[in-house]
């Protein structure tokens, strides 16, 4: 393991959180929309991440195979889904343009299907994320500055 490879491990960490935070706030942003260009409501999108896995990341003399599992390189975003698989919401509101016209839900409307209290469950769970990976840098910085004390 190099000097910086947890100051690497925190900074992908950083990146995947600011990344969800930013799809969270997209989706809290459209809570309200009926119509999009790919037709029907907004759909919620999540972040789906993976560890970084680029190979094993000790060696030791004492084992005869290298460890892969443990400590790991950070986390890396694959994808940002759609998520199809929650129906969106019926609200009864005849007036609305985007109303449905005719069949069994006439009259009502397809909201999104987005939650505002899991939404905002998730902001705050990215939100303290983002925080432990700022400490795990600050923590890494102090380190290093407490070994360039010694050598002095």
């Amino acid at each position: 393991m190099g000097m910086f490879s947890s100051i690497n491990t925190a900074s992908s960490g950083l990146t995947a959180q600011r990344l969800r935070q930013d799809v969270i706030a997209d989706n809290i942003a459209n809570v309200n929309t009926t119509r999009t260009t790919e037709g029907g409501p907004f759909r919620r999108s999540r972040v789906v991440m993976r560890p970084r896995v680029d190979q094993p990341y000790w060696r030791t003399p004492f084992l005869p195979r290298p460890l892969d599992h443990g400590v790991g390189n950070g986390v890396r975003v694959t994808s940002v889904e759609k998520d199809m698989d929650a129906d969106p919401r019926l609200v009864w509101d005849p007036t609305h343009p985007d109303a449905i016209q005719s069949g069994p839900n006439e009259g009502y409307v397809e909201m999104p299907n987005v939650n505002i209290v899991s939404e905002m469950t998730d902001m705050i769970s990215a939100s303290r994320s983002y925080e432990a990976n700022l400490s795990v840098i600050d923590g890494a910085k102090n380190m290093f500055e407490r070994a360039l004390d010694i050598g002095r």
